[in-house]
């Protein structure tokens, strides 16, 4: 089975972040994982659907229970 494999954009129109908020998460080391193909500013950012869903999971707050 394979991950795809998601740039930014493709985030955003799947998922609703904006490629300036997965930025922002990347600097602060909050968002979901990501892979990076190459050092430095020209590096291209991608993301397996899999580490979105993954970092959406874990963040999935049930109702009815306990006040987050």
């Amino acid at each position: 089975m394979t991950d795809d494999l998601l740039k930014p954009t493709q985030v955003h129109a799947e998922y609703g972040f904006s490629p300036q908020t997965l930025a922002n998460w990347r600097w602060t080391g909050t968002g979901p994982a990501y892979i990076k193909t190459s050092p430095g500013k020209g590096g291209r950012i991608r993301y397996k659907r899999s580490a979105i869903e993954r970092w959406l999971d874990e963040r999935t707050v049930q109702s009815g229970g306990a006040a987050a």
